[in-house]
């Protein structure tokens, strides 16, 4: 009987193959993990939970999806490795059963000005092929309708020795869809030159009105000693010449009284060392000149679309690319399904599948020309999604950062599916996350703590949902926590009017925001939440708007520079050592040679992601060997550093250290729920929620008397969303008006105030759908916060 026609159904026996559907980390030690053995269903849905600061980042990120890219990383040749860096093996004894892992984080996109939604995806690609086939007039190949390749035409004799012969060949050009006059920026810059000085008066008459800039110091021997132009002639009566070399001359070496020092004109001089910082990390004084000095307009010659003349003139159907990118993504996704051309069918069909994820994923609000910079973190981590749900990759880890950061409870639903879509097609999910909605679908639970820093980093809880709710773990204890409506609301102490706001999608909006009260702005992800927040309130006398945008310091950035903390640091141990504070600086003299201070040392590899490794002479602790000698409270100022802040707000707070000033500011971070960051931490390591944590910190000792926050519980377990409300409530106390954009229904729960915006996204947002009391939005029941607050508070 041949093989073929068996008709016994024995199943065969299991193949070992298939035995190997565990992920097994034992031993982890990564920053606070404490020795952590763990075991990972491959397959499964795995939701990683705790406090903030508990380790869970550690062990997934620094731990799991580190060890994977490094043996990726070794499988190239040893050629191609040498121009990698060499990865540092995480701290753990065992890592089996790994598969390549791909990391969906919160990074923002790239800040690159000519990055947006459409090139940041393959949906740019695509539509410029379909243009390039389909379009009327034809105006060249895809390039042409892309707006960053540039036209170019060169011309010239090239020699081609073939034996005897010699071929000439004359022209080349390349046609490209780029602006040429914004350089596809989509807006030109401009200096407001009346600011820079007043032109009826000479230099020596104080005519630079440049913060800094006076006549007596180092400037005014510069102006006066390079020859260049008349010091005490008014400046309106300056040649062309002279004017130029004031504004624009480029760096020329000069002498004045036997030294030499350096000219350069007052724009590139300003554009360097003002104009080209985060105008946050400025003084308030030069703040208040850039935002006078710098004009941003849209260019007039795109128009802002960014593209060339010929490539708005080639149509499909009337619409051209330019208008296509503008489009809401939803609405582009319908014209896409109307264009029935045979000779693009497949094409068409990708576009179209792309296109349709966006609306799946709930970023259908979004356009194509949207700069990927302006994205929260929320929405730059779906745009990432986008790329994988179309992927046939199988049998990966896919590792997700809280998916569900900016998302309203009706778009956590849509989420959840994504996830569940991506573990379906045979892939390990692992998920970092703190929304009990999540973290209910998940198929294994690991919960980390007991608390932040070091005193988590252990497993608490591994298992079940349905064992996480009955185990008696921080999260488990909180797990159904709901909060309750408030039984009486505050009387507002006036109004904050806002009349015909029409900020990107609002439509022609009047409200008023009542003042002296705890106010949250709700409504589905892009309703215009934030842009009646932050385009209608004046971010000016006052108004301190606090949002989760990246803080634009260096790498050499930590909490303990941004928030001032380190300056009583360094006076208390210069005074304690007798010693100048300057040796205290990782950024001054007290600095490692080797790194600058820097603790690591960076290696930027042109094409991928750089990387950093530990500077082996200070073994990363940023400080000369001799800077360490000198103690206070018997520890040097590495070891202060390395400290959480609430070790060392107990440090700072009594004892040889005592310093009230920075045990002041200790305490605010402490306030914020920031008590297990490091103080030398760099910042560019925070999350969103962490970044806008810290801000507030830094921003509760101004004068300033409405607080405008984003999204405040992105990043926060659900232990310490009650603290956050607890100082929000305080906020208000003191007198300041606080004004909330948030998802969490403990903090709708908590307001005085609610305004809801939607009803959808996009253009079906933009309206204002509810203003009351949350008790009223509950009875209502009209929107869709209303149904899922009421459903939350469980009336």
């Amino acid at each position: 009987m041949s093989m073929a026609t068996r008709t016994d159904t024995q199943s065969p026996a299991p193949h070992t193959a298939d035995s190997h559907d565990l992920i097994r980390v034992h031993g982890a030690r990564e920053n606070n993990l404490k020795d952590v053995s763990i075991e990972i269903p491959k397959r499964r849905l795995t939701v990683f939970t705790g406090v903030s600061g508990s380790g869970k980042s550690s062990l997934v990120f620094n731990t799991i999806a580190a060890e994977s890219q490094r043996l990726i990383n070794e499988t190239y040749s040893a050629f191609v490795q040498g121009f990698m860096p060499t990865l540092a093996r995480p701290e753990v004894d065992v890592l089996e059963g790994l598969t390549t892992a791909i990391i969906v984080d919160q990074q923002r996109m790239g800040a690159d000005p000519r990055s947006t939604v459409g090139t940041a995806t393959d949906a740019n690609a695509m539509l410029r092929i379909v243009f390039s086939r389909l379009a009327q007039p034809h105006i060249g190949p895809p390039s042409a309708y892309a707006f960053n390749v540039p036209s170019v035409r060169a011309s010239g004799a090239i020699t081609v020795e073939r034996g005897a012969k010699k071929a000439v060949k004359a022209t080349f050009t390349r046609t490209g869809g780029m602006c040429t006059r914004c350089e596809a920026r989509g807006t030109v810059s401009d200096i407001d030159l009346t600011q820079l000085y007043d032109d009826s008066k000479s230099l020596n008459e104080g005519a630079l009105t440049i913060p800094g800039y006076s006549m007596d110091g180092w400037y005014g021997r510069i102006f006066t000693g390079c020859g260049f132009f008349d010091p005490d002639k008014p400046i309106r009566k300056y040649t062309k010449k002279e004017l130029n070399d004031l504004l624009y001359k480029e760096p020329t070496k000069i002498k004045v009284d036997g030294i030499n020092l350096t000219y350069e004109g007052l724009i590139p001089k300003i554009q360097k060392s003002m104009l080209s910082k985060d105008i946050d990390a400025l003084q308030p004084h030069v703040r208040a000149f850039v935002e006078r000095a710098m004009t941003f307009a849209v260019c007039p010659e795109c128009d802002g679309t960014r593209l060339s003349e010929a490539a708005r003139s080639s149509k499909i159907k009337g619409i051209s690319i330019a208008d296509a990118c503008a489009m809401q993504i939803s609405d582009l996704a319908e014209w896409v399904r109307g264009l029935d051309e045979p000779s693009v069918a497949p094409l068409l069909a990708k576009l179209q599948h792309t296109l349709q994820s966006f609306v799946e994923i709930g970023l259908g609000y979004l356009s194509l020309d949207r700069p990927s910079g302006t994205l929260s973190g929320g929405e730059a981590q779906r745009v990432k999604m986008i790329r994988h749900l179309g992927s046939s990759l199988t049998d990966t880890t896919y590792v997700f950062d809280e998916p569900t950061i900016g998302l309203h409870p009706h778009d956590i639903q849509r989420m959840n599916d994504l996830l569940l879509r991506l573990r379906d097609k045979g892939n390990t999910v692992l998920v970092v996350e703190h929304k009990p909605e999540t973290i209910a679908i998940a198929d294994h639970v690991v919960d980390l703590g007991p608390g932040a820093g070091t005193a988590g980093g252990s497993v608490c809880f591994e298992g079940t949902v349905e064992g996480l709710r009955a185990s008696g773990t921080i999260t488990g204890r909180h797990f159904d926590d709901r909060a309750v409506l408030k039984e009486t609301v505050r009387t507002p102490t006036g109004t904050l009017e806002i009349r015909g706001a029409t900020t990107h999608n609002l439509q022609d909006v009047d409200v008023d925001i009542p003042l002296g009260v705890l106010t949250v702005v709700t409504g589905v992800a892009g309703s215009g939440k934030s842009s009646l927040v932050h385009g209608s309130i004046p971010a000016g006398e006052g108004v301190v708007s606090i949002d989760q945008s990246q803080i634009r310091g260096s790498r050499r950035s930590n909490p303990a520079t941004y928030t001032g903390l380190l300056d009583p640091i360094r006076k208390a141990f210069a005074k304690a050592n007798g010693v100048k504070p300057a040796l205290f600086s990782a950024n001054s003299e007290g600095a490692c040679p080797t790194c600058n201070g820097a603790g690591v040392i960076y290696t930027d590899l042109a094409m991928m992601a750089g990387v950093a490794t530990t500077c082996e002479e200070c073994e990363g602790k940023r400080f000369q060997a001799s800077v360490l000698d000198h103690h206070l409270g018997g520890r040097d100022i590495s070891e202060v550093l390395a400290m959480s802040v609430t070790e060392a707000e107990e440090f700072f707070g009594a004892g040889e250290a005592h310093t009230p000033a920075a045990h002041r500011i200790l305490g605010r971070l402490a306030d914020v729920g920031l008590g297990y960051l490091s103080l030398g931490q760099p910042l560019t390591t925070l999350s969103g929620g962490e970044r806008q944590r810290l801000k507030l910190a830094t921003h509760m000792a101004e004068k300033g008397g409405v607080y405008v926050l984003d999204e405040p519980t992105a990043g926060l377990h659900l232990a310490d969303v009650e603290q956050l409300l607890g100082l929000l409530d305080r906020l208000v106390d003191s007198g300041k008006s606080v004004i909330v954009v948030e998802h969490h229904q403990a903090v709708m729960a908590h307001a005085d105030w609610i305004i809801d915006l939607g009803p959808g996204a996009g253009h079906d947002g933009g309206k204002i759908v509810f203003e009351g009391t949350p008790a009223d939005l509950v009875a209502a029941g009209t929107t869709l916060t209303g149904e899922h607050l009421a459903d939350y508070v469980g009336t």
